[in-house]
C-alpha cells in the first residue's frame, strides 16, 4: 500500500510518519521524510522561489516513491502541485502543464492523508517558510487540489485534530488492504 501524507508546512507530517512507522501494521514499509534541507543544499530553490527545474526534482522524488509497493511518505504529488501553483518563478503556462502532468500520479496512492494546520504553530527548521499567510495559501491550494482531483483519489483521510492523529489514523486506515 502506498500512503502519502499531504499538508502545508509545519503541520506534523514528518512527526506523524515517524510515529506511524513503528506500528506492526506498517512492518516492512519504507519511510520517506523531509528532504527539503538536502535539496536546498543542492541549490534547488524552495517555496515561492521554486522553479520548473526544482519542482521537477520534487516530482521525480514523489514518482520514485510510488514505485515502491509499501511506502509511507510525508509528501505527495499534491504538495508538489501546490508549491508549483504558488511559485513566483514559474510562468502560468509552465504551472498549468506541470500540474496536469503531476496530477496523473495521484491515483498511484492507495491512501492520501490530509493534515490540517488548525491549532498547530509554525516551527522554524531553517528551511521551511514561516510566513503564516504563505502557509495558509499552501493549505488552501492543497485543499483545492484535493477537491478538484477527488475522482482520482482512491482513499482520502482528513485528520483535523492534531491531538489524536495517531489514534485517528489507526482507526480510519483500512488495514485489511495492507
Amino acid at each position: 500500500m502506498r500512503i502519502g501524507l499531504t499538508g502545508t508546512m509545519s503541520v506534523g507530517k514528518t512527526t506523524l510518519v515517524n510515529q506511524l512507522i513503528g506500528l506492526p501494521e506498517l512492518d516492512g514499509y519504507i519511510k520517506r521524510t523531509e528532504r527539503s534541507k538536502y535539496l536546498m543544499e543542492m541549490g534547488i530553490p524552495l517555496n515561492t522561489d521554486s522553479t520548473l527545474k526544482g519542482q521537477t526534482v520534487f516530482l521525480a522524488e514523489r514518482a520514485s516513491e510510488l514505485m515502491q509497493d509499501k511506502i509511507l511518505t510525508d509528501r505527495t504529488v499534491i504538495d508538489v502541485m501546490a508549491f508549483a501553483f504558488l511559485s513566483q518563478s514559474m510562468t502560468n503556462k509552465e504551472k498549468k502543464h506541470f500540474i496536469k502532468l503531476a496530477s496523473q500520479l495521484i491515483p498511484e496512492y492507495d491512501v492520501i492523508v490530509y493534515l490540517s494546520p488548525n491549532g498547530i504553530p509554525i516551527e522554524d527548521n531553517s528551511v521551511r517558510e514561516t510566513n503564516p499567510f504563505y502557509r495558509d495559501q499552501v493549505d488552501s491550494v492543497i485543499r483545492s487540489f484535493l477537491q478538484e482531483h477527488r475522482s482520482k483519489i482512491n482513499s482520502l483521510v482528513k485528520l483535523e485534530n492534531p491531538n489524536n492523529r495517531l489514534l485517528e489514523f489507526k482507526e480510519r486506515i483500512v488495514w485489511e488492504r495492507m
